[in-house]
């Protein structure tokens, strides 16, 4: 299963996040640096109204949602790259992540140390940046000198390495993250082997109290934030992350109706793990039943076999057909059989690549 990393500097709502995400009290909340030791693991439900929709038309007995992994990792500190507090630790933890959601400090309170003594998003997210792109250079540096030897001997594959790697130094030596480097898709194929930190995509969840919630207009950390954002193409969400983790203990109607009252649409958690599923590279195709309505999770541009085969490897191996109804024909139609009558649901072969909100009938023989 692909994850998402949760990272940033001590104190800055990681946990608290975490344990709302999970809809549990798993990670240790505190006040002070280096809360979390071990990373905590949790697997996430995505939020699909589709699914409660399709649960109706189907009278189904069961709803099983898409999920996806985040990891709750120990807060980084200025050296990290050096070792300094758990920076050997972070480094490693955040390398087995297939994606970075960052959390910033976008709020200030008193009673809340800052590991940096003041609240300064920007210079947050640029101290978390430099500390990757230095154990990155590390990485390019020391990569470079094995590729030398290799081209010296005629290795046309190192020679090809060492293009790259001259792109993406100057960048690191400047502290900057390396996938700010333009490269082809050739070039990003090879660069992938190098396992470098600050190329993972990365999602700025903006920690906010409750009044930026309501309106961001008078906070200058969200602005500022959302600036820096901009330059990298990056995502900005905001969360409150107390008010996420005390929604936890309320049922799901008093949830919405308590969101509503504050004149919030929908739960920052809930933008925040629908954003990581889709920069994880992730989306969901349907199957519904009187037995089981259920999302399933395949990579973006996974062909009809391929996505047969999450179900059952027999369905992939004896694939024929995918009868595909979008969702939305289905829910206008009232029923899988009323779609056929009006033409709506056709007949996908092999090479067919799925679509979001595919609901699909694989047809096979075993």
């Amino acid at each position: 299963m692909l994850q998402a990393g949760i990272v940033g500097l001590p104190n800055v709502g990681k946990s608290t996040l975490f344990n709302a995400l999970t809809a549990q009290e798993a990670a240790l909340a505190a006040n002070y640096p280096f809360a979390t030791i071990e990373p905590n693991v949790g697997v996430v439900a995505v939020p699909d109204e589709r699914l409660a929709v399709l649960e109706k038309l189907n009278k189904a007995q069961k709803v099983v949602p898409a999920t996806v992994e985040f990891l709750d990792i120990a807060g980084l500190v200025r050296g990290a790259s050096k070792g300094e507090g758990l920076g050997n630790q972070f480094l490693a933890n955040i390398r087995q992540t297939d994606a970075v959601i960052q959390v910033v400090r976008c709020f200030e309170d008193e009673n809340i140390i800052h590991v940096e003594g003041s609240v300064n998003p920007v210079r947050d997210i640029e101290t978390i940046q430099i500390e990757l792109a230095l154990a990155d250079l590390a990485s390019v540096e020391k990569r470079r000198d094995k590729a030398s030897r290799a081209a010296k001997a005629g290795d046309k594959a190192a020679k090809a390495e060492i293009e790259i790697l001259d792109k993406l130094q100057p960048v690191l030596e400047e502290g900057r993250p390396a996938r700010a480097v333009e490269l082809t898709k050739e070039e990003q194929a090879i660069a992938k082997n190098f396992f470098l930190l600050s190329t993972k995509p990365t999602i700025y969840a903006a920690n906010v109290d409750e009044d930026t919630l309501i309106d961001e207009s008078n906070n200058p950390h969200v602005k500022a934030v959302r600036e820096h954002a901009a330059k990298e193409n990056a995502e900005v969400v905001l969360i409150c992350a107390k008010l996420e983790a005390e929604l936890v203990a309320l049922e799901e109607a008093e949830r919405t109706e308590f969101l509503a009252d504050l004149g919030v649409t929908s739960s920052g958690v809930d933008k925040l793990i629908k954003s990581a599923y889709k920069m994880l590279g992730l989306m969901s195709f349907l199957t519904a039943g009187e037995k089981e309505v259920r999302a399933w999770t395949i990579p973006i541009g996974t062909k009809a076999p391929q996505a047969a085969g999450e179900i059952h490897t027999d369905i992939e191996r004896g694939f024929i057909r995918a009868e595909i109804i979008s969702y939305e024909d289905l829910v206008v139609c009232g029923s899988r059989k009323a779609a056929a009558e009006k033409g709506l649901a056709r007949l996908e072969g092999k090479e067919y690549v799925m679509q979001e909100g595919d609901v699909v009938d694989f047809r096979f023989n075993v």
